[in-house]
């Protein structure tokens, strides 16, 4: 009996290191297990913060993405060539040619379009120019012939239609020479603006070489202006006159106060322009205001505004003693009236 006692414990001896060695076995299973399972959840973290840092970084630029910018680039620069071009073009005073079609009524190549400032009440200085050095009738039309316009230049009422305007239409049905603005108001504070509506109507008029403005107190040498207008045509770009600076005024109140006095720097004085009585321009400087009158600023005299509108262009200044009117030389132009 006590020999198969011990024959019966020896298998359950055996089996001690089975359990141990299945025990341990679990064990290590589990702690493979274990970091297995944590090296997957550092690996996910690691993902999650590479794919954000992917979406902060510039992104590689392939080949055809790399063309496509080079493309875009080059673009903005034609773009900007462009812009220069027009802007070059707009500044020698090139139009469409729609514009230059509707140029001139008689399709004719004029010298020169002549307009003389009026106002409601100069009637009686009109009809002294009309009999002294402006032509009328039949021999203003053949002066048309040479290519020389001549008209009084004059806005609306502010009352449009009243008795003012009837009167300037009247006479103008009688003498036929008149240059009426119509979208620019006749008054003595609008005065500096009325250079751009002359301009820009006697542009799209007329085609003519040079736009002359001419003040309402000069009587003028008719033939020595054509003279020398004939010697200076085909000349782009002149800007002529009898050319001056001055002071500027700034006290309010006083004779030819400047506004905007504080533009023109601590010596508050006007830059080179031509005087007021005569102002001539060739043709496209008289169709770059033509293109830019919206923008064009005005300063409290018409020959100053006209002036700061030269400063920027490559215009050629004239300046032609015998345009100055109170000049003691024999052979000017003009002259007091």
């Amino acid at each position: 009996m006590k020999s198969e006692r011990r024959g019966r414990s020896k298998p359950l001896q055996a089996s001690k290191p089975s359990l141990l060695m299945a025990f341990f076995s679990c064990l290590a299973w589990l702690y493979v297990a274990g970091r297995l399972w944590q090296d997957a959840e550092n690996r996910k973290v690691l993902t999650n913060l590479l794919y954000k840092n992917s979406l902060q970084r510039p992104k590689i630029l392939t080949v055809e993405d790399k063309l496509t910018v080079l493309g875009c680039r080059d673009l903005e620069r034609r773009i900007v060539e462009a812009e220069m071009e027009l802007t070059l073009a707009k500044s020698q005073g090139y139009l469409n040619k729609q514009l230059q079609q509707s140029g001139s009524s008689s399709g004719k190549k004029l010298l020169a379009v002549i307009g003389v400032y009026t106002g409601f009440g100069s009637r009686l200085k009109r009809n002294v120019f009309r009999g002294s050095w402006m032509p009328k009738g039949d021999a203003l039309r053949k002066l048309e012939e040479r290519g020389v316009v001549i008209r009084f230049v004059i806005g609306r009422s502010a009352n449009r239609g009243d008795s003012l305007d009837r009167n300037i239409n009247e006479e103008n049905r009688s003498t036929k020479d008149f240059l009426i603005l119509e979208g620019h108001e006749e008054a003595q504070e609008e005065l500096p603006k009325k250079a751009k509506f002359f301009l820009s109507t006697a542009v799209q008029k007329w085609d003519a070489d040079f736009f002359v403005k001419v003040d309402d107190n000069i009587d003028l040498d008719l033939e020595a202006l054509i003279g020398l207008l004939e010697r200076r045509r085909g000349q782009d770009g002149a800007y002529i006159g009898c050319m001056k600076s001055g002071d500027v005024i700034s006290e309010e109140g006083k004779p030819w106060y400047e506004p905007d006095w504080w533009k023109f720097g601590d010596e508050k004085s006007y830059f080179r322009h031509a005087g007021s009585a005569l102002i001539i321009l060739s043709k496209n400087l008289a169709q770059y205001v033509n293109i830019n009158s919206a923008s064009l600023k005005t300063y409290a005299h018409d020959d100053t505004s006209v002036g700061s509108w030269m400063m920027g262009l490559q215009a050629t200044y004239i300046d032609d003693n015998r345009l100055c009117c109170s000049s003691i030389r024999q052979d000017k132009v003009c002259s007091l009236a």
